[in-house]
C-alpha cells in the first residue's frame, strides 16, 4: 500500500491510444502517478510484473486477447496489485467474470468515467481480494 505522500502508481491498459492518454491526465502526482500503459496482455503482462503497480486500469478488449488474460496472469503473481476495469463492454456477464477473477471495481466507459480517479483510489487502499 502507498505511503500516504506517495502518489499512488497506476499502470494503463487500453487498446486504443486516445483514450489512454485521456486517462493519463486523470493521474497526476502528487496523488497519482502512471507508471506504464500497454495496448495488448502481452505487453500488460510484462510491463505490470517490472512495475508492479498500486492499481491497474484494465480495458477488457486489447488487441490480440482480453483484460481477463492479463487479470488471471497477474494475480497469482502480484496479489497486492488492484485492478479496476474500466471498459465499453459493461454488461453483467463481464463484470460478473471480472469481478470473480479479482477485480476491485468495473466501470463503464460511457457512463462512469468521472468515476474513474476516485475508484483508482479506493482500489489503491483496499486490501488484496482472496478468491
Amino acid at each position: 500500500m502507498p505511503q500516504h505522500t506517495d502518489p499512488i502508481t497506476v499502470f494503463l491498459v487500453e487498446d486504443s491510444a486516445a483514450v489512454r492518454n485521456r486517462i493519463a491526465v486523470m493521474f497526476t502526482p502528487p496523488t497519482a502517478q502512471v507508471v506504464g500503459a500497454a495496448n495488448s496482455p502481452a505487453g500488460a503482462i510484462a510491463g505490470i510484473l517490472a512495475q508492479q503497480p498500486d492499481v491497474v486500469v484494465l480495458d477488457a478488449h486489447l488487441q490480440g486477447g482480453t483484460g481477463l488474460e492479463v487479470l488471471q496472469a497477474i494475480r497469482p503473481h502480484l496479489p497486492g496489485v488492484a485492478f479496476v476495469v474500466f471498459s465499453n463492454s459493461a454488461a453483467p456477464p463481464y463484470r460478473s467474470r471480472y469481478m470473480a477473477a479479482g477485480a476491485v471495481d468495473f466501470l463503464d466507459k460511457s457512463t462512469e468515467s468521472s468515476r474513474l480517479p476516485a475508484a483508482v483510489q479506493a482500489a489503491a487502499r483496499r486490501q488484496p481480494l482472496s478468491h
